[in-house]
């Protein structure tokens, strides 16, 4: 019986683990992802819960470093109806955690001419938000023009192996 509750737990955690991730579907479409890498939020107990009932745009988000640290502009998260006076600002630069390393690294990177740092997904792992940050540089007209290309054709192949 004991075993039973053990495993229906686990159960429920990974099914947690498994929260829908949000992507930034405008960032993939715009942007050639050069690297990514996995960082954290600061974030408050009002805006980790209108994250979680689904209430979050990251398509104009982008990361700058600020007095030798990361933030996230843009990154729009709705108040929280039953914040009360607790509430957030929707649109206050949040700070992202990472390593000193890492954020010399990045943004060394960043400031070559043309490349941007911008949040490619949203998810949460072990109950705590993560963003998946991307170095990014922004596609030409014809870039874009040969991926909606290459798209069709594998979709004209996979139609006609179906039939």
């Amino acid at each position: 019986m004991k075993q039973a509750r053990v495993a229906a737990k686990a159960a429920e955690r990974a099914a947690h683990v498994a929260e829908p991730a949000l992507d930034n579907r405008r960032a993939r479409y715009e942007y050639e992802k050069l690297e990514s890498l996995e960082v954290g939020i600061a974030l408050t107990g009002t805006e980790i819960k209108s994250i979680r009932r689904g209430n979050v745009s990251i398509n104009e988000a982008f990361a700058r470093l600020r007095d030798g640290e990361l933030w996230l502009m843009n990154f729009t998260i709705p108040q929280y109806k039953e914040g009360s006076y607790f509430n957030h600002e929707p649109n206050r630069p949040r700070k992202l955690l990472l390593h000193r390393e890492q954020i010399d690294r990045l943004a060394g990177r960043a400031a070559e001419k043309g490349l941007t740092l911008v949040p490619w997904r949203l998810y949460f792992k072990n109950g705590r938000v993560k963003i998946e940050l991307a170095l990014v540089r922004g596609k030409k007209l014809w870039d874009r023009r040969r991926d909606i290309q290459a798209r069709d054709v594998e979709r004209e192949i996979a139609r006609s192996v179906g039939r």
